[in-house]
């Protein structure tokens, strides 16, 4: 039996300024934005490429606060050409940072939320994302 990981909300405090960096200096395709009713909006985002997407919005985010998640990591296929494309973009991301186990930049989006993006090492099965 297949386990999909689909969907991880990811707390913010201005939906809009949130929206607009994913889309617009990350790439993320805006896939649904609704407001349900007053005080439940739900936006759903999708980095490119990717199966599992983001959801940001209010009343979301199972009782994290703003600032707390710091647990994706997402795998890219080229850690310098992101690095660079993060900075052209007005992205403060760190990185390159070479380990054993693959190369890695770490970035904040504006509520302080941490990503870890990883290029696999080429001896990993799966190197070629």
């Amino acid at each position: 039996m297949d386990w999909k990981i689909e969907l991880i909300f990811v707390p913010v405090t201005d939906v809009d300024r949130a929206k607009e960096f994913y889309v617009d200096k990350l790439g993320f395709n805006a896939d649904h934005d609704q407001r349900v009713h007053e005080g439940l909006r739900f936006v759903q985002l999708t980095p490119p490429g990717s199966a599992c997407s983001i959801a940001i919005g209010e009343e979301l985010g199972g009782g994290l606060k703003p600032g707390q998640q710091d647990s994706i990591q997402v795998v890219i296929a080229d850690a310098d050409a992101v690095l660079a494309d993060l900075h052209a973009k007005g992205v403060e991301a760190q990185g390159v940072d070479e380990q054993a186990w693959g190369r890695f930049i770490t970035l904040q989006d504006p509520d302080g939320n941490r990503w870890t993006l990883q290029q696999l090492p080429a001896w990993s099965a799966g190197a070629n994302a």
